[in-house]
């Protein structure tokens, strides 16, 4: 999500949709369950959602699929047999990143929907201008946390690639490397939603917090994914580590 730029109404998310006069379905209100095409298409049209809240969360999905395809093409090798646990965690915990980015995505233009009605509240009296505000600013504070979560999913993607890098099919190793990427787009993409959100809230000290946490974050994902092209191209095997949580 973004600051509003426009006040234009948009149809609801379940009603039918027309696109050089050919009526679309009825979408289920879950970018998930769109084909690409029918997603891309909503999303280079002037609807104000899905946006760049979405797309960040949407892109990062596909890094949490690569690395799940990575660890899954590595399970059940005898050459990865050491690497057996470790793989089966990374298969898990990358399915459940690419669930959790999806609802991200949904969640996100949720946010952007209620800080875009908060806008059209009535503001004619004095009650009326102070409710406004604050709903302004409540629903800013949730746009700014919702693409803050997604940084942090993102951070969770690269961290399980990078646990991969060297530990995993050797031929899959350039996916690790894309994964990487796509999470590292995916996380400065959100970043940038979390920080433009954020003078919206009217709160300097929630501000200032949210700024560091995402600052960090997003050093973090900066430095992780370097380091995880590195030892992607090295194409060097690594030594066993415990699956986080198993071992």
């Amino acid at each position: 999500m973004g600051t509003v730029v426009s006040d234009a109404s948009r149809p609801s998310p379940g009603a039918p949709r027309t696109y050089n006069r050919v009526v679309q379905p009825a979408p289920s209100g879950r970018f998930r369950d769109l084909t690409v095409d029918a997603f891309v298409t909503r999303l280079a049209s002037s609807d104000p959602v899905p946006g760049g809240g979405s797309a960040s969360a949407i892109a990062a999905s596909l890094a949490a699929g690569l690395v799940t395809m990575v660890a899954s093409l590595s399970q059940d090798r005898p050459k990865y047999a050491e690497h057996a646990d470790l793989l089966a965690w990374a298969a898990d915990t990358g399915r459940a990143l690419t669930d959790r980015l999806l609802a991200l995505a949904d969640d996100d233009a949720a946010a952007y929907g209620r800080f875009a009605g908060a806008r059209k509240l009535p503001r004619e009296t004095e009650a009326e201008q102070e409710a406004r505000t604050v709903a302004m600013q409540t629903a800013a504070r949730e746009a700014s946390e919702i693409p803050l979560d997604c940084v942090e999913a993102c951070l969770a993607v690269i961290e399980v690639a990078e646990a991969l890098a060297g530990r995993s099919n050797v031929n899959a190793s350039s996916d690790l490397a894309v994964a990487t990427l796509l999470a590292e787009a995916g996380a400065r993409g959100a970043a940038a939603n979390v920080l433009i959100n954020l003078p919206s809230v009217g709160d300097p000290d929630f501000g200032e917090e949210m700024t560091a946490r995402v600052q960090e974050l997003v050093h973090d994902v900066e430095r992780l994914a370097a380091e995880t092209r590195q030892t992607v191209g090295n194409g060097e095997a690594r030594d066993p580590i415990p699956a986080p949580g198993r071992g």
